[in-house]
């Protein structure tokens, strides 16, 4: 894997999850089979901040991603974020959240990655977050904000 994007989307749509889908199109990462990890950044790939995805490979292949997602309903509103931290080797972690205030949101991520800091013997030298929010009109509404690991692979 030589890089990781991250990307985010926000969209409606008249059910939760048709929200959620086209709020992952609307990130570039709808027709993958999403994997979830948790949140250890290997040392070698950069990240890309980048918000819609490039063509990552097969339609239907597994793509590996640490994601935060929220879905609204009608009069709501919902943010979800991702931030990271990485240290001088490269390795590193994410932190993802999501809520109903982009700021608690915002707070919420610099907290857990300051905890998660903690924990590791590394010297951190880079921080970075992104949060996306949205507000439900007359239908669902869903923000995601996803960090896409690599290209698509077929895992059958």
């Amino acid at each position: 894997m030589s890089v990781i994007r991250i990307v985010w989307g926000t969209a409606g749509g008249p059910t939760e999850l048709s929200s959620f889908d086209a709020a992952l199109a609307d990130a570039g990462i709808h027709n993958y089979n999403l994997v979830t990890l948790s949140s250890v950044i290997p040392a070698d790939p950069e990240i890309e901040v980048v918000g819609t995805a490039p063509d990552l490979g097969p339609v239907g292949a597994e793509l590996h991603t640490v994601e935060s997602s929220a879905t609204a309903a009608p009069g709501e509103r919902v943010a979800a974020g991702i931030g990271w931290s990485r240290s001088e080797s490269g390795r590193g972690i994410f932190y993802e959240v999501s809520g109903e205030d982009p700021d608690d949101v915002r707070a919420e991520i610099e907290a857990g990655l300051a905890a998660g800091r903690q924990l590791r013997d590394w010297t951190f030298v880079d921080t970075e977050t992104v949060v996306r929010a949205v507000e439900a009109d007359e239908e669902y509404a869903s923000a995601v904000v996803c960090a896409a690991y690599g290209r698509s692979r077929l895992g059958l």
